[in-house]
C-alpha cells in the first residue's frame, strides 16, 4: 500500500506556516489517520521529529540549504515544542527565535511551558515550570513575550550570546533601557541569573549584528574597548563611510575594524562597494582598516579578534579616547 500522492491542501497550508511541521491532531483533522501517516514516514516522504510531530520536508534538517537556514531551523525547533506539548507555550530561546530577536548563534533546544506551570514529561522536549509570565498570540499558538522570554533564555545562553541577544533586542526596538531593567528584575532568583545579570550592562544598541556583539566583547576582554561604534567618516563635508568600530591614535590617525557578515558583504556588487568604501577611507593616509569575517568574530579560536586587535593597537601606541561614540562622526 502506497501513501496517497496528493495531500490535503489545508494540511499543506498549515505545515507551511509551521516551518514544515504538523502534529497528529492536525493530520487527523485533515483526514489522515495513523496508518496514512505511518506510510508517509515509511516511504520517506515525511520524517518523524518527536512523538506525534512530523516534518513534511523529507530532507534531513542538517542537510538543508536555503536563505535564512539558521533562523528556519530555530523556528522549526520552537514549533516542535509547541506541537508536541498540548497547549504548549514556546518559552526562552524558542520564543526569541519566533519573535525574530537577533543574536542567537547556536542551535536552540525545544522547550515549552504549560499554562499554570503544569508539568508532564514529553518525549524530546524540555518542559519548563514557569508561572505567571506574559505571553502573546503567534499563528494560533502562544509564545512568551519578549521580556520574559529574555529572562527565561539568558541563563542558558553562552556569554557571547547573552550580549548579542540583548544588543539585538535593543537595536531592533524589542526593548529599551527600561525593558532591560525589567529583564534584570525577572532574572532574580533564577538558576544562572547572577552570570546573566553581570552581562546586562554590556548590551549595546550600536552593535549591527551578533558578530559585531561578539567582536566588541572580545575587544573589551582584551583591554581595547572601541573609542567609537557606527562612526561616520566625512571629507570636506562629503560622506565617505560608516564603519563598525574605531580607535583614535595619538598621531591623529584612526584604526577601523570592519566585521564582514555574509548577509551584507557577499556578491560582486557588494564586494565592489566594500572595496570602494575602503579605498575612500585610506586614500588620505589617516585611516587604517582591518577586516574580520563574521565567522572569525563568532569563533573563540586563538588568537581571538580581540587579542589580534590589541596587539595592533599597542604597536601603534593607542590610548583610550572617550567621547567619540557620543560624537558619531569624524571629519578627515
Amino acid at each position: 500500500m502506497r501513501p496517497r500522492r496528493t495531500l490535503p491542501q489545508p494540511l499543506l497550508s498549515v505545515a507551511a506556516a509551521q516551518e514544515g511541521l504538523v502534529n497528529k491532531a492536525q493530520c487527523v483533522a485533515a483526514g489522515l489517520d495513523k496508518d496514512a501517516v505511518g506510510l508517509l514516514v515509511a516511504h520517506g516522504r515525511w520524517r518523524r521529529v518527536v512523538r506525534c510531530v512530523y516534518d513534511t520536508d523529507p530532507t534531513p534538517s542538517e542537510q538543508r540549504r536555503r536563505d535564512g537556514r539558521h533562523g528556519h531551523l530555530r523556528r522549526r525547533t520552537a514549533w516542535t515544542a509547541m506541537l508536541a506539548v498540548g497547549n504548549g507555550i514556546a518559552t526562552g530561546a524558542c520564543a526569541l527565535a519566533l519573535l525574530g530577536v537577533d543574536g542567537l548563534v547556536e542551535e536552540v533546544l525545544p522547550e515549552a511551558a504549560r499554562s499554570g506551570g503544569m508539568y508532564s514529561a514529553v518525549d524530546g522536549v524540555t518542559l519548563r515550570r514557569y508561572r505567571g509570565f506574559a505571553d502573546e498570540e503567534y499563528r494560533g499558538r502562544r509564545i512568551a513575550s519578549v521580556v520574559p522570554a529574555l529572562a527565561q533564555a539568558l541563563p542558558y545562553l553562552s556569554r557571547g550570546e547573552v550580549v548579542a541577544v540583548l544588543s539585538g533586542a535593543l537595536r531592533e526596538g524589542y526593548i529599551d533601557r527600561s525593558g532591560l531593567d525589567d529583564v534584570r528584575g525577572m532574572l532574580r532568583g533564577r538558576r544562572g541569573a547572577a552570570r546573566a545579570q553581570s552581562l546586562l550592562d554590556l548590551a549595546g544598541a550600536c552593535d549591527g549584528s551578533a558578530a559585531e556583539s561578539f567582536a566588541r566583547l572580545s575587544f573589551v576582554d582584551s583591554g581595547v574597548p572601541p573609542d567609537g561604534q557606527q562612526v561616520m567618516f566625512t571629507l570636506d563635508g562629503v560622506f565617505l563611510a560608516r564603519v563598525d568600530f574605531v580607535w583614535c591614535l595619538p598621531d591623529g590617525r584612526y584604526v577601523v575594524a570592519e566585521i564582514d557578515g555574509r548577509a551584507f558583504h557577499s556578491g560582486e556588487a557588494m564586494l565592489a562597494d566594500d572595496a570602494g568604501r575602503q579605498n575612500r577611507l585610506v586614500a588620505g593616509g589617516r585611516v587604517i582598516v582591518i577586516r574580520f569575517p563574521a565567522t572569525r568574530a563568532l569563533s573563540d579560536e586563538t588568537p581571538t579578534v580581540g587579542t589580534e586587535m590589541a596587539a595592533r593597537l599597542h604597536s601603534l601606541a593607542w590610548r583610550p579616547t572617550p567621547g567619540l561614540s557620543n560624537v558619531g562622526f569624524v571629519a578627515l
